[in-house]
């Protein structure tokens, strides 16, 4: 694991948004390393470096940060990215120890189809889960094949992977499967006959 995930981070002396702009135009990304007692330590990241690594490795990616030399293992807790250019604006991180328990969101992967005539609603993209800093799922699955309308998936109902037991509300709706409704045909058939009056 030593060198998973490397990446070097440089300790900012700037700070506030006038230094975060020209921090990004740098090509990096600002960041806040805090956790374990110890002051927040304000950090510099190779931009592509980081989208690398979450790309590869999902948004709770553990990072083997170089400060200036120094090795600490990171989780990523969040990262803001500008809603129209898709750049990371700015990340949080939390420093982790080796076999540590953390808690983490992770994505639900919804996988197979309901059955016919059946309209699936994913109430939460999201899962809150504690695991092993170092094995933190990148994504949970949960199947909803052949799924009837009626039935209700909550987050206590789906399996999680060994050493990852649940963080939050077991009762949380997780999938929603009802009946669907033909809303938008008849609407079709009424341009369908404005149609052929037209003609």
């Amino acid at each position: 694991m030593s060198d998973v995930n490397l990446l070097e981070a440089k300790i900012r002396t700037e700070f506030g948004k006038g230094a975060a702009r020209r921090t990004r135009r740098a090509g990096n990304v600002p960041a806040v390393l805090y956790g374990h007692q110890s002051d927040p330590q304000h950090l510099s990241l190779n931009a592509l470096s980081f989208a690398a690594i979450l790309r590869q490795h999902g948004t709770n990616a553990v990072l083997n940060l170089d400060i200036d030399g120094k090795k600490q293992l990171a989780l990523t807790k969040s990262v803001v990215v500008h809603p129209i250019h898709r750049y990371i604006e700015h990340a949080d991180l939390l420093i982790v120890r080796r076999g540590e328990a953390v808690t983490a969101d992770v994505p639900i992967n919804l996988t197979g189809e309901a059955a016919a005539g059946t309209l699936v609603t994913q109430e939460v993209t999201t899962v809150s889960v504690s695991a092993d800093a170092l094995n933190i799922p990148e994504s949970i699955d949960v199947s909803i094949f052949n799924a009837e309308a009626g039935t209700q998936i909550t987050a206590g109902a789906i399996e999680l992977p060994k050493g990852v037991s649940l963080a939050g509300d077991p009762e949380a709706l997780l999938v929603n499967i009802v009946e669907a409704r033909a809303t938008a045909e008849p609407e079709a058939e009424g341009e369908a006959a404005e149609g052929e009056t037209a003609e």
